[in-house]
């Protein structure tokens, strides 16, 4: 009779444990996310109308030729 009311008791308070840490954590990450200043603000504060131009080859479009017989 003491097992099962043991164990009961535990999963509540693990139940309980795990509700609080999963509250406290989310007000943080959505104001966080929140006072993310627009990106348009972050390459002017970084200056990247200076940096060069990097000219890059696409290749997405290319397929092995196959073998022929």
């Amino acid at each position: 009779m003491m097992r099962p009311i043991t164990s009961a008791v535990a999963v509540a308070t693990l139940i309980a444990v795990a509700m609080s840490v999963l509250r406290s954590n989310s007000p943080s990450i959505a104001l966080s996310t929140a006072a993310m200043p627009p990106l348009q603000e972050l390459h002017w504060t970084a200056n990247v109308n200076k940096l060069p131009v990097q000219e890059i080859e696409d290749q997405s479009l290319v397929y092995p030729t196959l073998a022929k017989r």
